[in-house]
């Protein structure tokens, strides 16, 4: 399968996808289409003025529920800055997609290899893990255009988009705002990838997976919280 035929097939047909993906463990070429996907979505955005500016209330708004003061000299420089934002924001998806994915395989790799006894390779785990990610490039190209003509920078498809009611700085909006359909449907698509990478049930791998989630997301949404 090329590369494009597995795009498609993680989409429509995963476990068929993956078993191809485990028998021929490539990733290079899936990474460089993904995190370009990625990228272009995340700085789109960011070339509309109120983009910039939704960029701009979102960095204050987390250093602030840091416990740090912006001086207006401190916020005209970031609002200079900004109007590099759509080529930071993009090189720095590309440059950090990378990191964080090697250090993911590594943490699936010691617990799956070296806690429970599997056997598959560093790389094989890394392509699993990849193409698992086009769930997150499908989840840019569906918002990164909502969000260019909404001028936002936060997820169109969170729970929190869907209840704007909520105070997105309480703990209930902060947590509606981390809790992603697009997420979601990557976890179920990596523990499909990690089942039949090691042949085990999709089920525990997946509510494994998203107990991890639920206690990463509540100790932001608590730690963020006003």
């Amino acid at each position: 399968m090329n590369v494009f035929a597995r795009f498609i097939g993680i989409i429509t047909a995963p476990r068929a996808t993956f078993a191809n993906v485990v028998a021929h463990p490539k990733w290079l070429g899936m990474y460089l289409l993904t995190t370009t996907i990625i990228a272009f979505g995340a700085a789109l955005p960011m070339t509309t003025d109120a983009g910039k500016q939704a960029a701009l209330d979102q960095q204050v708004s987390s250093m602030e529920s840091l416990g740090m003061q912006v001086p207006d000299e401190q916020y005209e420089q970031m609002r200079k800055q900004n109007e590099y934002a759509p080529y930071i924001t993009g090189g720095s998806v590309i440059v950090f997609s990378i990191v964080v994915s090697l250090l993911f395989a590594a943490i699936l790799w010691a617990i799956f290899n070296a806690a429970m006894g599997g056997d598959a390779s560093y790389k094989t785990i890394l392509a699993v893990l990849i193409h698992a990610g086009v769930i997150s490039a499908l989840g840019q190209l569906f918002t990164g255009p909502i969000n260019y003509f909404r001028g936002a920078v936060t997820s169109a498809t969170s729970l929190g988009a869907l209840l704007p009611m909520l105070d997105d700085q309480s703990f209930v909006g902060k947590l509606a705002g981390m809790l992603d359909i697009f997420i979601v449907w990557w976890l179920i698509v990596l523990a499909m990838g990690l089942a039949v990478l090691y042949r085990r049930k999709t089920q525990p791998i997946a509510i494994t997976l998203f107990a991890v989630y639920l206690v990463i997301v509540l100790a932001i949404a608590a730690f963020m919280a006003k």
